[in-house]
Parts: structure tokens; C-alpha cells; sequence
């Protein structure tokens, strides 16, 4: 085990000094580490890379699951820097597939039953190859079109080995780089290892577009295609296969005649709803994940795929979120600084001045834009690096959320550039914040957490009672 693992490291080393990556990204005030790459056997080749560059064709070479690691460092533009973070964002998650005929050896063993007993056809040719999963076309008992995921073979056993090896590099990078404790090296790894065990669990995302159709059920904007639970176990998922256009394909998009000013604005909504409705929302809604329904042109409707990262939010953060928004539009900075603190997102010893005053002077030259120009991902990101000098640690799942949220604002501006995105959350929000409020929202709340209460009120009596023998025991 260990042997393998440091052959991996080996060859990691060597992927390095060709691409002079330590050259690039050590900072040239680090004498001491810069002097070490003229150790490197490949110093004397000329790369004309960029940092950025250099890093993105690193992972490359390194194989699909430093690919995975290096998109997983592209939503975290908290601690990243810009230039990197858009030479990560071109990292494409594609791998050669496995044989068909293993393909089929794979879900036979899965479920114990031959093929045919399955499925009346199973297409041994894939759809799409990826490094977690591959995707087959088949055909059930029943008639049905589905498409069939199956996790790779031994794949269990190689993200073993890389994670390992990724969190030995990352304690090294934190102990030894001035600036790696900012980086937060040891927690990205932990944050990735989560991920990637999450997708390696195809009934967690079975489970997860389960919840979403039911979430959509009586939607006319989005479809989430339907889970088949007898044909699926934890390394084989059996889904309905969909059809449509890529959302990415404008030009087929306008030659089907489909309203892109809906459509854009179909995007924003759905979005919002899942964040602030729902507080479960699908945190990888890049172009490669959405397909249009085109039936109706004037009425187009999204078909969403690969369920595999979910974003969840408390209904504290929803509260925070929202009010932080809201409070942001209507430039209350003070207002802003407070939420940050009384959220807990920043230290409770930071003062609310200063905060303020930061907020601002980040915050005010993009207000000065027409409020139908202003992207809210890029504003959500500037408020937390801002953030971030005073010590705030970014949550995982807001950093997920701001990515999409980038992701939505781009492919809806590409649609139809003319996209307001805050006349159109604006009614969603306001709802949402005014039914909060609702005499019959705090009844739910009083009733869902009646039982809890009730025995609490039960402890009391017992509770002041110890309370008062204490201080007794005090006094004497």
C-alpha cells in the first residue's frame, strides 16, 4: 500500500518539474524554495505557461482525479486567485471508456442476474465516459428508454490511494508554505473526499434526483427524469432517459424557435426556488448538466441530469442570505455587517465599523452599474473574500451556491444578454421573505417543533430544581 502510494508521489514530482510549476507558482520573495528549481532535470526546457496553465495541464497528466480536485479549486474563487481559477474552469472531466462486454459483467455482478433479465436491450456501446462513471442506453421490461450509470471498475481503490497521497501533500503545503494555513490545503481535501464519496454512492444520488422531481413535480420550467429503484444499487443507477437540446446550443436553440428571453429567466427562477423554497438545490448546473425541452418553443422547459453534488442550506443561512441580498440591494452596508456577525459567519469581536466600511469600499463602484448588469455571483464572492480578512470562514455549501449562481447568471446572459436577474428574483425573494412571516408559517414551525418543546417544558421543573439545590450548596 504504502509502496504504491509513493510511487504516486514519484510520479506527481516528475509531472511537476516538467511543467515548472514550482517555478510559477512559488512566489519569487521564497529564495529558498525558488532556489530548488535548479534542481529540476527539466529547468533548461523553455515552457512559455502561465501559472495558471502550467497548474490546469498538471492535473491534466495527473489523471481524472486531480481533474475532479482541480474543478472542485474552481469553485472556491475565495482563495484562489482569479488567473488560476480561469485556467481550472477549463478542466474537462472526460476519460476513455471501459469495454462494453465489462460493462455488462459489472451490473450483472451488482444485482446477481444476468442482463437480459434486466433489461429487453442494453446498448454495449456508452453514451458518455467520465472518471467516476460511465452511462449506457437500455431499454427495460417494461418498455421504458432509460440510461444505466455504472461506477468504473476499481475505482474505489484508486480514489483511496489519490486521496491519501492529496492529503499528505496537503499537510506538507500547510507546514511548510508561509501562506499555506490560508489556503486551507487539509480542509480542500476533506471537502473533496466528502464530495467524491457522495458521488461514488449512486443510490445518494438516486435518492437526491428523487427528492428534486418531487421538489418539480407539478413544475412547468424544469422536468428531473425519474429513478427506476428496482434496477438500482450503490455502483449501478438506472434513470428515464431524456431528450432534448443543450442548453449550451444556442444556434439549434433558435432554429427550434424557443423564447431565450423565458428561457433565461426560467433559470434565474428555478434557481431561487430551490434555494429559498426548498434549501436543496443542484449545485452543478453547468452547461454539460442541462438539456432543453423544445416540444414547446414559447414555453421551453429545463431537463436537468447528474445529481450527484446537492447543495442544502439551514433556514438560519436561508434567513441570512436572503436579508443579506436584500440589504445589499438598498446599499445598507451597516445592515450587512451586522447579519455577517449575528450569523456567525464572522467573529462576534469584529467590529462592525470596520466591516462596514470594507463592505463598502468593495461594494459601491459595483452599484454604480445599472442593477440589470450587476451579476450577483460576482457580487457574492467579492463580499466574502472582503470577508475573509476578517476571519470569515466560507461555508462549503455558500460557496457551491455562488458558483451556480455564476454559472446561472452566464448561461442566462448568453441566452439573452438583456437579462435582468433582479427583476426577476426580486418576486420570488419578497415572497418568500413575506410568507416567513405568515401567521400560518409560524404555526407549521410551532407544530413541527411542538414535540421537542413539550419535552423541554416536561425538563424544566427537574431543571430548576437541580438549579436551586446548586446555589444552595453555594451559599453554605
Amino acid at each position: 500500500m504504502i509502496f504504491v502510494e509513493l510511487y504516486r508521489i514519484s510520479q506527481i514530482f516528475s509531472v511537476l518539474m516538467q511543467n515548472a510549476v514550482n517555478r510559477r507558482v512559488i512566489p519569487k520573495k521564497n529564495r529558498r524554495l525558488r532556489a530548488l528549481s535548479f534542481l529540476n532535470p527539466f529547468s533548461f526546457i523553455n515552457r512559455h505557461y502561465t501559472r495558471g496553465e502550467a497548474i490546469r495541464i498538471t492535473l491534466e497528466k495527473l489523471g481524472p482525479i486531480y481533474v475532479k480536485f482541480g474543478q472542485l479549486l474552481s469553485t472556491r474563487s475565495d482563495m484562489i486567485p482569479d488567473d488560476i481559477i480561469k485556467e481550472l474552469e477549463k478542466l474537462q472531466d472526460r476519460v476513455p471508456p471501459f469495454d462494453g462486454d465489462l460493462a455488462v459483467q459489472l451490473v450483472e455482478s451488482a444485482f446477481q442476474k444476468k442482463i437480459h433479465v434486466l433489461y429487453l436491450d442494453f446498448d454495449k456501446k456508452p453514451l458518455a465516459s467520465a472518471s467516476i462513471a460511465q452511462v449506457h442506453a437500455a431499454t427495460l421490461k417494461t418498455g421504458e428508454s432509460v440510461i444505466v450509470k455504472i461506477l468504473r471498475p476499481r475505482i474505489l481503490k484508486t480514489i483511496r490511494h489519490d486521496m491519501a497521497v492529496l492529503k499528505l501533500c496537503a499537510t506538507l503545503i500547510e507546514r511548510l508554505w508561509k501562506h499555506g494555513k490560508r489556503l486551507r490545503a487539509v480542509s480542500l481535501v476533506k471537502e473533496f473526499e466528502k464530495t467524491t464519496k457522495d458521488e461514488l454512492d449512486l443510490m445518494r444520488e438516486a435518492a437526491n434526483a428523487s427528492q428534486l422531481r418531487r421538489n418539480f413535480s407539478n413544475s412547468q420550467q424544469m422536468y428531473v427524469p425519474k429513478v427506476y429503484w428496482e434496477n438500482t444499487c450503490e455502483t449501478v443507477m438506472t434513470m428515464e432517459r431524456i431528450y432534448g437540446v443543450q442548453i449550451s446550443d444556442i444556434a439549434a436553440l433558435k432554429q427550434s424557435s424557443v423564447n431565450l428571453k423565458k428561457l433565461s429567466e426560467y433559470g434565474v427562477e428555478i434557481f431561487f426556488t430551490q434555494v429559498f423554497r426548498d434549501a436543496f438545490f443542484h449545485a452543478d448546473m453547468h452547461p454539460g448538466n442541462l438539456f432543453i425541452d423544445v416540444s414547446d418553443p414559447e414555453n421551453p422547459r429545463y431537463l436537468g441530469v447528474d445529481f450527484g453534488i446537492m447543495g442544502t442550506l439551514s433556514p438560519k443561512d436561508q434567513q441570512y442570505l436572503a436579508q443579506n441580498i436584500l440589504a445589499f440591494l438598498s446599499r445598507d452596508y451597516r445592515r450587512v455587517a451586522q447579519l455577517h456577525i449575528d450569523s456567525g459567519w464572522v467573529s462576534c469581536d469584529t467590529r462592525v465599523d470596520e466591516f462596514e466600511s470594507a463592505i463598502r469600499t468593495v461594494c459601491e463602484p459595483i452599484f454604480e452599474k445599472p442593477l440589470s448588469h450587476i451579476s450577483f455571483g460576482h457580487l457574492l464572492l467579492k463580499l466574502f473574500q472582503t470577508a475573509e480578512r476578517f476571519h470569515m470562514t466560507v461555508q462549503p455549501q455558500l460557496m457551491l451556491l455562488q458558483k451556480t449562481l455564476f454559472y446561472i447568471e452566464s448561461l442566462g446572459r448568453k441566452l439573452y444578454p438583456d437579462l435582468d436577474i433582479w427583476e426577476t428574483a426580486k418576486p420570488l425573494m419578497t415572497r418568500w421573505m413575506r410568507e416567513q412571516r405568515s401567521p400560518r408559517t409560524l404555526l407549521k414551525k410551532l407544530w413541527r417543533d411542538f414535540p421537542e418543546n413539550m419535552d423541554k417544558l416536561i425538563q424544566l421543573p427537574g431543571l430548576l430544581f437541580d438549579l436551586l439545590n446548586k446555589d444552595n450548596d453555594e451559599c453554605e
